[in-house]
């Protein structure tokens, strides 16, 4: 551990605040299984087991937090009511933390989150819940919480930036080395989501303290990967654009806290591509009936970062949530197969004469593709027009072939794949 000057050390956790908060939070949240999965075990040939926090009383590990950092709060401070930011999963902890105490609540979230959660928030706070719909994102939903707890007098229940909700998400580390202890499980690497870094933050303070030999790896998405990014500048700055897709995870800027706690205690930050998280996604629920929501699936995804490495040893994998809207599952499929490589979408020229849909099947297209997508409008006195054209590939490994067929029939031809505006704006 690299030496650290006073003020540094006081915003660190330690073990002893993750245990005063497991013991505050055992007679309240679910000790959540820690499972050995056969499949992934076999698939990666390693010992891979789940913490399942997406069985949680909330579907996440948010509850420990808000519950944690909501307890700690005066008589007279918690009657007044408290107030949160979150794209979900913390304001469905602070929802059931208020309905259990019986304390008014004001939460604030993105108007992009989806309805699932939304409605999550509404089932367990009852009329102890107020919504606010706010911003695009996440940060904007925080700016409006903080302003509003300034005007009204009341307390911010921070997502991840404070040192007690770090403290509560951290609890999930403690049943870690319970089962651990239990079972005689060694753990060489634990594997967690990060979108604000409460969570990470937390697990790793305690599980360095009494199991320094495991790795700790930090889990983000490509598209919103806020922890990576501090950590190359040296401090916590606001991503420029992010992808909002895992919901969970998406947090432009992380806190000053949760980087401080994250630089000292973890080994190792990885990013996955939000397609792949969208195949994980299936492949647990199709294949282990798991339904994972996308910051959920983050830490099994990143399990082909380190294939090599994890080879014969003991992987624990956070399930950090399960709160996935089916409404999405559309979007996923999709993504997951553009990301594969199994859907492609062009735009081509078209000769606007009779038989060149035809010839184009005939010609360029593998006996086994199938059009999953076409668009073209007729342009008159043109010879030729764009069309947009969907691609679902029989066998992964025909696309070269079928890429060389379409240069040879428009040499000007865009892949959608490689220009993100176009393909969000045409597919």
């Amino acid at each position: 551990m690299r030496l650290l000057n006073v003020l540094t050390k006081e915003k660190l956790l330690k073990k002893e605040n993750v245990q005063q908060a497991y013991e505050v939070l055992k007679p309240v949240v679910r000790h959540t299984p820690l499972q050995y999965d056969a499949y992934l075990s076999q698939k990666y040939n390693c010992q891979v087991y789940l913490k399942r926090e997406d069985l949680q009383v909330v579907r996440s590990f948010k509850l420990r937090g808000a519950y944690y950092g909501i307890a700690q709060l005066s008589d007279e401070t918690r009657k007044k009511g408290v107030v949160c930011a979150s794209a979900g999963n913390h304001a469905q902890g602070v929802a059931w933390t208020c309905k259990k105490l019986e304390i008014p609540a004001v939460i604030f979230m993105p108007t992009t989150t989806p309805k699932q959660k939304i409605d999550q928030v509404k089932f367990f706070g009852k009329e102890y819940a107020t919504i606010q719909l706010i911003g695009d994102t996440f940060d904007d939903s925080a700016d409006a919480a903080q302003k509003y707890c300034q005007k009204k007098s009341l307390t911010f229940i921070a997502p991840f930036n404070d040192l007690q909700t770090m403290s509560g998400q951290g609890s999930v580390a403690v049943e870690i080395y319970q089962d651990m202890v239990k079972d005689k499980i060694q753990v060489d690497y634990l594997l967690s989501a990060i979108g604000g870094g409460g969570l990470i933050s937390g697990i790793s303070a305690y599980m360095k303290a009494v199991n320094p030999q495991t790795k700790i790896v930090g889990v983000e998405p490509d598209g919103a990967a806020s922890m990576t990014e501090a950590f190359k500048v040296g401090h916590p700055v606001a991503l420029q654009t992010m992808d909002k897709f895992v919901d969970g995870a998406a947090v432009s800027k992380v806190g000053d806290l949760t980087y401080l706690n994250t630089r000292e205690y973890v080994d190792r930050l990885v990013t996955v591509a939000e397609g792949h998280v969208c195949t994980t996604i299936l492949e647990l629920y199709n294949k282990e009936a798991i339904v994972a929501e996308p910051a959920g699936a983050l830490s099994i995804s990143a399990l082909d970062n380190l294939s090599e490495e994890i080879v014969g040893k003991t992987v624990v994998c956070v399930v950090s949530g399960g709160n996935n809207d089916i409404g999405r599952m559309q979007e996923i499929k999709e993504r997951s197969l553009v990301y594969e490589g199994d859907q492609l979408y062009y735009v081509v020229n078209f000769p606007q004469r009779p038989g060149a849909l035809k010839e184009f099947v005939n010609q360029i297209l593998n006996s086994d593709d199938d059009i999953t997508k076409f668009e073209y409008t007729k342009k008159v006195n043109r010879g030729k027009g764009p069309v947009l054209i969907g691609i679902r590939l029989g066998k992964r490994e025909n696309v070269k072939q079928l890429q060389r067929r379409l240069y040879a029939f428009d040499s000007r031809y865009i892949d959608l794949k490689e220009n993100q505006m176009l393909y969000e704006m045409m597919v």
